[in-house]
This record gives structure tokens, sequence and C-alpha cells, in this order.
């Protein structure tokens, strides 16, 4: 579990995040939703550690993020996996060698358990054949999919996904989704979802947080976004006519 006590970001003048305290839980997708500038990317950074908080805390399980030293940082890393949006893989490297790169930063694993592990992390995102190409030689799904192979590569504790569909078709989309799920599931992973994607908050959202103005404005889960009389939660998930007529039709019933 992650948690976050009266989180404060400020840029200046500019006031960011605004006391945000909330749990992430274990073995469960937690989603970080709202519009553009509502403060969910600072948020996501600020948990990795790509940002330092102005005022506040984050906990990993018991331990205080903010107050480790360099050495237990980085042993701290090793229990955090990362997907990125553009996927950031490296073009010059193989599939495989952009898999085993954390091993080779992290680990004294032999060449031979890096190969093997690489091997199962991408069978288990269903690319059994992909070692040796290049990430231009595959689609954008399939580069998803090795960036999750990437991420779960050192087996973590903790998940980040910045905006994972991005740039997906709806079907792919999914795919996407439900294998982050599952993945969760299986190894009882804390999962951070920072997405706008309201296929995946409808799909996937055990635990959802909306930010508004650098603050919470709801909490909840998928199966009471279409119940919420939430002002700011309608106005963000049925902006469109469509999504306001299935809301109507799922009170009626």
């Amino acid at each position: 579990m992650i948690r976050t006590e009266n989180i404060h970001k400020k840029f200046g003048d500019h006031h960011v995040l605004k006391g945000i305290t909330t749990e992430f839980f274990k073995g469960k997708t937690n989603l970080i939703i709202g519009r553009s500038g509502a403060g969910k990317t600072v948020l996501l950074k600020l948990l990795v550690g790509l940002l330092e908080p102005t005022e506040g805390d984050i906990f990993y399980d018991d331990v205080n993020f903010n107050k480790l030293g360099k050495k237990d940082t980085r042993t701290l890393r090793m229990d955090v996996g990362m997907l990125f949006q553009a996927s950031a893989l490296f073009d010059s490297m193989t599939v495989e060698e952009n898999i085993r790169f954390p091993l080779d930063m992290f680990t004294n694993m032999t060449r031979k358990e890096k190969r093997k592990r690489v091997d199962f992390c991408l069978e288990r995102v269903s690319l059994g054949f992909v070692n040796d190409k290049y990430p231009s030689e595959i689609s954008g799904g399939m580069q998803k999919r090795v960036g999750i192979a990437r991420a779960i590569v050192l087996n973590p504790k903790y998940l980040f996904c910045d905006e994972p569909n991005s740039g997906l078709d709806p079907k792919t989309a999914i795919v996407i989704d439900e294998l982050i799920k599952s993945i969760t599931i299986e190894n009882n992973i804390t999962t951070v979802i920072n997405t706008h994607d309201m296929n995946s908050v409808m799909g996937i959202g055990d635990n959802i947080i909306l930010l508004h103005q650098g603050q919470i404005a709801w909490r909840g889960n998928n199966g009471e976004v279409m119940e919420s009389d939430n002002e700011i939660l309608q106005n963000f998930i049925f902006a469109s006519p469509f999504l306001q007529d299935l809301r109507d039709a799922a009170l009626e019933k």
C-alpha cells in the first residue's frame, strides 16, 4: 500500500496540489483521474520520486519515502515498476535488451538468469517471439506490452502507469487494461494509474480519486461512478451526450 499525508506541491506562486491525503491499495488498480491541469501528473511524479513535495509525506507501506537516504531509496526503487506514456523504449536496443536493462542496472544475475526472466516476462504479456526485434519493428500496442514486461521484470511491489492507453485504439487499450489488471491481482501489486480514459475508469477502476484544482473532489470505485451525484465527477465523466444517456438509462433500472 502507498499512502499520502497532506501533500502540497508549489512551483513558485503556483499551488498545484493542496493537501492530498489518500491511499492506494495493494492488489488493486488505483486510478488518478482529472482534467488537464488538475495535478494528476504532478501527483504521480511525487509518488515515484521524480519530484519532492513542498509539504507532506508519502509512505510505501510503513516507510516514509521522503525521509530515505540515497542507499535506501535505491533499494526501494528495485520494488518499483514504471510504464511510461510513450513506452520510453530505447530505439537502439532490441526488445530483449530493453527488458533486460533494469536487471543490468539493479541485479547481479547471470546472463542466463536474465534471459530466463526476460523470456518469462515476454510470455506473460503474450510476446514470446519478439526478443530480437527493435521497437520500430513492432506495433504501438506491442510496444506497450514490452513496456509492461520491462516494468515487471524486477517483480515489483509497486507499479506506476502514466496514461497507459495513450495513442492506442479502443480494442488494444482494453487488452492493455486487462493485462495490467491481471498482473496486479496475480502478484498482489499496488498499481497506480494516471488516466483520462473512461473505458479504463469503468473497466478496471478498483479505487479512483478525482482531482480538481489540486484537491480530491471525489473518491470511490467504478461501481459507484454511475450512481454518484457529485457534480464535478458528473461534469468530468459524463461530458458527452452519449455517456449522459448511458447514465440516465442505468439510473432508470
